[in-house]
């Protein structure tokens, strides 16, 4: 539908190199029908600054600590009103028919919960690099259960041109039906605070397929965005990261594994698993719980709303 609301939402924490830009490019989308949605995890190198000056074309809430991605993208999707939600990293930029293409696609059956584009590598400067690189056109995952971005920098000679589903969208600009958010949500929670931060979108992607959602990429809606995590650097990254990343990682296999897979990837998974138990021993630097929501309890939990609808002749 032409109307549907669409909201963007966005966590920053300390993101004053990319946020005004990111901002600027999502009030000049064509797009009118949405509002932004802006939660700030306690960043203490001028963003705040930035976001006061959009306050009065914003919904912004100022966090006292830092949250998480996970977390804070739960909070401002509770705060937003859309039929449709856009979770936005700060470090993208957003050509400005994004909006309409992804809404445009994610209309053309109900059972699509969420919507991805093509999304463009660009450097931290916002310069686009010598060769035009993709960053992702949605999720994948190998038959070893490591989820990759379809694309990821590949030269953009022209492919990936079609509309076509794929098995999820990252995070970093996902467009999510309301209707999927509240039929997946555990506890009120649509992304798993426990993952904190990286692969949550994975975790969200794989529950969707179990719950019978679909997700489908459209090539008509393009942006640019600043990866600063690639399988190849991780090495690099400070080990709270890596913490993050190799804890999650296993923790949404543990969600969401069904009996046939886990069979097919038994001695992998125990060795995840075993590696996630170490990482969560007392004293450890977290600590989780497995937040698992059937599809048969939604489908319960669906009838049961149904039938305590008011009838229309009351």
């Amino acid at each position: 539908m032409p109307n549907d609301f669409v909201s963007v939402t966005i966590v920053t924490w300390n993101s004053g190199q990319f946020i005004k830009r990111c901002l600027e490019s999502v009030l000049a989308q064509k797009y009118d029908h949405k509002e932004i949605v802006v939660i700030d995890n306690n960043s203490t190198d001028g963003t705040i600054d930035i976001l006061e000056q959009f306050e009065d074309r914003c919904v912004i809430i100022y966090n006292s600590e830092n949250l998480g991605f996970a977390a804070a993208q739960n909070q401002a999707i509770s705060a937003a009103r859309g039929d449709w939600v856009l979770t936005l990293n700060p470090d993208v930029l957003l050509l400005p028919g994004f909006i309409q293409s992804l809404v445009d696609a994610g209309n053309i059956e109900r059972a699509i919960g969420s919507v991805c584009g093509k999304l463009l590598a660009i450097k931290s400067s916002f310069d686009l690099p010598d060769r035009p690189l993709v960053d992702s056109t949605g999720i994948y995952f190998t038959p070893m259960l490591r989820h990759l971005d379809r694309g990821s920098q590949q030269v953009d000679s022209g492919h990936y041109l079609q509309n076509e589903y794929v098995f999820g969208a990252t995070a970093a600009a996902a467009l999510y039906r309301r209707e999927m958010i509240d039929d997946i949500s555990i506890d009120g929670e649509f992304f798993d605070p426990d993952f904190f931060v990286y692969r949550e979108d994975a975790d969200v992607a794989w529950r969707a397929q179990l719950f019978g959602w679909r997700c489908i990429y459209t090539p008509n809606a393009r942006g640019y965005h600043v990866r600063k995590v690639l399988p190849g650097n991780r090495r690099a990254l400070p080990s709270v990261i890596n913490m993050h990343s190799v804890k999650n990682r296993f923790l949404m296999r543990l969600k969401n594994i069904t009996p046939d897979l886990y069979r097919r990837n038994a001695l992998h998974h125990n060795a995840g698993c075993r590696r996630l138990l170490l990482l969560s021993r007392p004293g450890a630097e977290f600590t989780f719980s497995v937040r698992v929501r059937s599809p048969e309890l939604a489908q319960s939990d669906r009838k049961a709303a149904h039938n305590h609808e008011p009838s229309q002749n009351q």
